[in-house]
């Protein structure tokens, strides 16, 4: 089944100051024009070319010879491979054994340069039994390439070939992976010219960590395709990606610049994260397409249900009201746990007894929600019938999409990030990279240290 919306958590009369439909009807217009620009010259992650699944399929048989796939990246290139990891695979899935795994890859994400980060995964795997995707557009970024140059140097210690142990995921032309992949005849995968990091998981970037544990690809792009078309249509009322887009900047408007997505499932928690990379790095900018200095942004929060209803929900309830909250409820959990009948002389337990745990789970999300409403804090549900590959390809793309038509709402750019950049450039200054050598550090320095 698709994914389901409710958005009625975000209007009046429901909650006081709630959204009001002729607020909606006065940006129709501009959202059409957005549309219409999308559709004319659609965004490069919509194109869903299926050599992004053939070119993973082809090294089926080479992939199936490992017992473990280490995907070595950062932001983009590892975000979306966590989150297609845990919602689509048990929890549990990198302590299963091969036959339990079906012949299967374990994958692990190396998603930092924290020493203990990667000293604690390769201390998992056998090295001799794993291949590294190592995923960088540019072929340097620092965070990727420094694990790849720990890694190489590991194998060759080890007396392995690194060709047999290494894929590189990188630009099709251009950049020092792609240099060293046609030198050394390393196996490689293209990531599009014209999709950036944030946006490209549907891409190979996203498809071979997924494809080495089983996961039905081909049904992630059909969802994707089908939520594709979708996103495109111009009553916005029957486009969710439009309602979010439009429904976020209404609110931003009224003061609402923190965005919560809440997953009430352990499952969908990464997709929190993988928001949050989406919508800030997209949407944060200093200057607008007419270069007008305007700092605009909506600051995305990541939650988990119910853990953070004991940390969170008292601030949300009844601190600043500055925050859309947007629920991920699922409807069907893969697991069926039954509370069982014990103390049923205590009655602060007894009317748990004989329920099951997915119940209590989503009572606490209802409760939550209406906890919202009684005291006029916005809030909009996306619901997932079940978690399966089709609805995962939804979600991405419905996202995706709602990030380029905010974007034309606020009128920047969606697609860069010139406020990365400065960080970047400091970083390899001060790791003495070749070209960086005379930057100005004293302006740098204006600070307090105590």
């Amino acid at each position: 089944m698709s994914l389901k919306f409710d958005f009625s958590g975000l209007f009046h009369p429901n909650i006081e100051d709630g959204l009001k439909e002729e607020e909606i009807k006065n940006l129709e217009e501009k959202a059409k024009e957005i549309l219409s620009c999308i559709k004319e010259n659609p965004p490069g992650f919509m194109k869903l070319d299926p050599e992004w699944i053939e070119s993973v399929k082809k090294l089926k048989e080479w992939i199936m010879n490992f017992d473990s796939l280490v995907v070595l990246g950062i932001g983009g290139s590892a975000l979306g491979n966590i989150a297609l990891h845990s919602s689509l695979k048990p929890l549990n899935w990198n302590f299963l054994s091969k036959e339990e795994r079906k012949g299967f890859l374990k994958v692990f994400i190396v998603d930092n340069v924290d020493p203990d980060l990667l000293s604690s995964i390769l201390d998992l795997v056998d090295i001799r039994k794993t291949v590294f995707n190592v995923i960088s557009k540019s072929g340097s970024t620092a965070e990727a390439m420094a694990n790849y140059m720990v890694v190489r140097g590991i194998l060759e210690s080890l007396g392995l070939n690194p060709r047999d142990h290494l894929i590189f995921t990188t630009d099709p032309e251009r950049g020092a992976l792609r240099k060293i992949a046609r030198e050394e005849g390393i196996r490689s995968l293209s990531i599009p010219q014209d999709v950036g990091g944030r946006f490209s998981v549907l891409t190979p970037v996203g498809m071979l960590s997924a494809f080495a544990e089983g996961i039905d690809i081909d049904e992630i792009h059909k969802g994707a395709r089908d939520a594709f078309e979708r996103s495109l249509k111009t009553n916005v009322f029957e486009n969710p990606s439009a309602m979010i887009a439009i429904s976020h900047y209404l609110y931003l408007k009224k003061g609402k610049n923190i965005s919560v997505m809440m997953a009430y499932s352990n499952r969908l928690y990464p997709w929190t994260d993988w928001y949050r990379q989406l919508w800030a790095e997209s949407l944060g900018k200093k200057y607008d397409l007419e270069g007008k200095k305007v700092n605009t942004g909506q600051t995305p929060i990541k939650a988990l249900g119910t853990t953070d209803q004991h940390s969170q929900i008292q601030l949300y309830n009844e601190g600043p009201n500055d925050k859309i909250i947007t629920f991920l409820v699922v409807n069907n959990f893969e697991r069926k746990i039954k509370i069982p009948k014990v103390h049923e002389d205590i009655g602060e337990l007894n009317y748990m007894a004989g329920k099951y745990l997915s119940e209590l789970l989503l009572a606490e999300q209802k409760g939550t929600e209406s906890s919202f409403l009684a005291n006029g804090r916005p809030s909009m549900k996306v619901v997932f019938d079940e978690i399966n590959e089709y609805n995962v390809g939804q979600f991405i793309a419905y996202y995706e999409v709602a990030t380029v038509i905010m974007g034309g709402l606020l009128n920047v750019n969606p697609f860069d990030q010139p406020g990365v950049e400065l960080g970047k450039k400091i970083t390899y200054h001060l790791m003495g990279r070749k070209g960086y050598e005379k930057m100005n550090m004293k302006e740098f320095k204006k600070r307090v240290v105590m």
